[in-house]
């Protein structure tokens, strides 16, 4: 599964990439973010996201950094990833300090943040799916904004926004909910950096690990025939080499029989047999040139 797959630049060329692309049998579904593709491929239409990427027991929300923007009549929102380790160590810090007593503040990966609370409905989407958009036309009913505006407060100024062009000035809520007492999927194991994944393979009781840095040692180490999943957070530039090209050859010499590349927000998904890879005809293309129209 990887997010904005179809969305990388035409050059460099990809060529195993674009090789599985081409040859594929091409499936459309739900277009989504990849954390309701998880929730839908666990059997969770409701994703406590909160709690499954705390792993730990009680009612937590996902509490995402996000930059929010100010322009002339709105606030946008832009979620912030691959944030520095010691930054959000230092915001998380912070939150705790001023919402002693009231919410616990954790940062699982420094750009997936929870926090808990008291149990209570809140219906948001993630924080990706609101990308450039405005905050207030999304805000949940009370007593979600109000809190939502006390913690910019506690974010502001803080000495460690010094420097930095896209400043975590507040978070987004959203995921709420306890640990789910059962969760299933059709892999035998699941691979992934984020928490949300590692948390549902954890709730099916699956296999989990982070995955390494290429799919070789990831298919030497795999428990077992089946069905397995390597979940990225998106698509760049070292996956060609070190997993698409690997992946390529174990499917041409039979180590694998089958690879389905997985764009939940393209609504889309491209499933590779070796059989498959005979179709001379359908020649390769840049993977954009793949992407919804």
């Amino acid at each position: 599964m990887v997010p904005g797959l179809l969305a990388v630049p035409p050059e460099p060329r990809r060529p195993a990439l674009e090789l599985l692309l081409a040859r594929a049998r091409v499936a459309r579904s739900d277009a989504e973010s990849a954390e309701r593709w998880l929730g839908r491929a666990f059997g969770l239409d409701d994703l406590p996201a909160g709690a499954l990427t705390a792993g730990a027991p009680g009612f937590w929300l996902r509490a995402d950094p996000v930059h929010l923007r100010v322009l002339r009549d709105r606030v946008v929102i832009v979620p912030l990833s691959a944030l520095d380790p010691a930054y959000a160590a230092a915001l998380v810090g912070a939150l705790n300090r001023h919402f002693a007593g009231r919410h616990e503040f954790r940062a699982p990966r420094p750009d997936r943040w929870v926090m808990s609370s008291a149990p209570a409905a809140l219906e948001a989407p993630p924080a990706r799916e609101l990308a450039g958009e405005d905050l207030g036309a999304h805000l949940p009913p009370a007593p979600w904004p109000a809190l939502l505006n006390e913690i910019q407060m506690a974010l502001h100024e803080h000495p460690a926004h010094a420097g930095r062009e896209l400043e975590a000035n507040g978070v987004w809520l959203w995921g709420a909910g306890e640990l789910p007492r059962t969760a299933a999927a059709p892999w035998r194991s699941v691979s992934a950096e984020d928490p949300l994944a590692l948390g549902l393979a954890r709730a099916a009781g699956l296999a989990h690990r982070t995955p390494p840095a290429a799919a070789g040692e990831w298919l030497a180490g795999l428990p077992g025939a089946g069905r397995h999943l390597a979940a990225f957070d998106a698509a760049h530039e070292t996956l060609e080499a070190a997993w698409f090209a690997p992946l390529l050859a174990a499917l041409k010499a039979g180590r694998i029989g089958m690879l389905t590349l997985h764009v939940p927000e393209a609504g889309l998904y491209f499933e590779t047999t070796r059989a498959d890879l005979r179709r001379f005809w359908r020649r390769p293309r840049p993977p954009g040139d793949h992407a919804p129209r």
